[in-house]
């Protein structure tokens, strides 16, 4: 198959199973905030908001490096980081249990420390699955991989469904039943961890295959490559991790109003933040297909063209992704409650500055390909650390648009900086002045449509799928017109 069209195969692939995971997730919501009290939920909030951070350390950016070193020699590469990652997950739970009697009171969950316990558990073996799910990628089983990812979450939502629901109801008119048996109300919001356990169960029992690797033992030269490779991805995670929820995390804190009124701005905030999640989306599930496809292309003869080929139809595709959300908003606010519709201007920020970050990770190749992970890190750090700053800066004076606007410069200067970088150690001809165009040209789009809204009195679907066509019609035309060229040339 043509590499680009594998590309696009296994990125739609990999979509799907994110895009039906969090649609399935967000299902769950309803059913979770009528049947729980809001303080009741914010333990589920706060917990997976500490799961980013976990994802990072846990598994110690052993995926890249198996993908980096895997084609010296594979089966070593693969035992070694399963081998360093179940090492680290040991240890993570070690600790976990033998100081869950004093954690659970730091923080505050003195009644339920086995809470912690459940959600460790939860965070382990999902790290636990990560190199597998690596070898999957690596072997370009997008297939095998989605079907183990959608049966996870079609078994969480089964359990959800059972324990919180079902038995709930059982309990309640039925107590000697069998399900009845299976209901602690004193448990409450523990049996979504309970589910998410059993589910991460699940998974790694259908992961069994791929854990038969381990006989291959540990390649102690090997781990020192790998990690020597990796830790600066830690630092590139906890960086990331930082860029993507810390708005959210200090918001309360620095809005100057009241409590209830900076709840208020911050719940307005994630709410609009739920509609950039689409190109978040194609982001996340290009990660998953991209990485292996540039380690898999590495050294190819026309390996810089095509990465440069595929820059361009990212940037397309994303273009294509702000103007569908932005331009057809009309629709997509119905997503969110009316209240919190009052924030859609943070919106198409927000969306670039998605864009300007799956550029980044375009753009990443260059230290992910020539061992420079320090400075990839460095680029993360400063990333970050600009983050922080407009965050604590905006954030008092302009509210979230000035959360917005941070993460947009926070990006749009890593990708500056790593495209200035790659240039000097992994030059692949970019076409920047075609991907500038073709955002320029969106954002053209956008604004003269929202001006002609404005003029014409329209209704705004009208005018979006004016322009939507006018992107999609000039878009192909010149796609044509290139391929032409391209054919000619050679």
């Amino acid at each position: 198959m043509n590499p680009l069209k594998q590309l696009a195969s296994q990125t739609a692939v990999y979509g799907l199973s994110s895009i039906l995971g969090r649609f399935i997730n967000y299902l769950l919501v309803p059913l979770y905030t009528y049947l729980f009290t809001p303080a009741e939920y914010g333990v589920v909030s706060e917990f997976y908001a500490y799961a980013g951070f976990f994802a990072v350390v846990l598994v110690c950016g052993l995926e890249t490096g198996y993908f980096r070193f895997r084609a010296a020699a594979e089966d070593k590469t693969y035992s070694t980081a399963l081998y360093c990652v179940l090492l680290i997950d040991s240890v993570f739970l070690s600790v976990l249990y033998a100081g869950s009697d004093w954690l659970a009171p730091a923080l505050q969950y003195q009644s339920h420390p086995e809470y912690l316990v459940w959600f460790g558990s939860i965070l382990a073996l999902d790290a636990a699955a990560a190199i597998p799910f690596a070898r999957l990628r690596a072997e370009n089983q997008a297939l095998r991989f989605a079907a183990i990812k959608i049966a996870e979450i079609l078994v969480a939502v089964a359990l959800n469904l059972y324990l919180i629901v079902y038995c709930r109801h059982a309990f309640e008119t039925s107590p000697d039943s069998f399900s009845a048996r299976w209901y602690d109300p004193n448990v409450g919001i523990g049996y979504i961890f309970i589910a998410n356990l059993i589910a991460s169960v699940f998974k790694v029992i259908l992961l069994l295959p791929q854990l038969s690797g381990l006989k291959a033992g540990v390649d102690f030269g090997m781990l020192a490559r790998l990690l020597r490779y990796s830790l600066p991805m830690v630092v590139i995670g906890l960086a990331g991790a930082v860029n993507e929820t810390l708005d959210r995390a200090i918001m309360k804190a620095l809005l100057p109003y009241d409590l209830q009124t900076n709840l208020h701005m911050l719940g307005v905030y994630g709410a609009c933040y739920k509609l950039s999640i689409l190109m978040s989306l194609f982001i996340q599930a290009f990660r998953y297909a991209g990485e292996p496809f540039f380690f898999a292309q590495a050294g190819k003869k026309e390996s810089a063209r095509l990465y440069a080929d595929v820059m361009r139809y990212f940037v397309i595709f994303c273009v294509f992704v702000f103007l569908l959300v932005t331009l057809y908003l009309d629709v997509f606010k119905y997503f969110i409650g009316e209240p919190f519709r009052v924030g859609l201007g943070v919106v198409p920020i927000l969306l670039l500055a998605n864009l300007f970050l799956g550029i980044y990770v375009n753009l990443s190749v260059w230290y992910k390909l020539t061992d420079r992970t320090g400075l990839g890190a460095l680029v993360a750090l400063i990333g970050a650390g600009i983050a922080v700053a407009l965050n604590v800066w905006w954030i008092p004076i302009f509210g979230y648009l000035g959360s917005a606007w941070a993460h947009l410069i926070c990006y749009f200067v890593m990708c500056a900086l790593s495209y200035s970088l790659s240039r000097r150690y992994y030059p692949v001809r970019y076409d920047l002045k075609e991907v500038s165009g073709f955002i320029l040209f969106g954002l053209a789009i956008y604004f003269a449509n929202s001006r002609a809204v404005q003029l014409c009195g329209w209704h705004p679907l009208v005018t979006g799928s004016l322009s939507m066509a006018v992107f999609l019609s000039v878009t192909l035309m010149l796609e044509m017109l290139r391929r032409r060229f391209r054919a000619r040339s050679e």
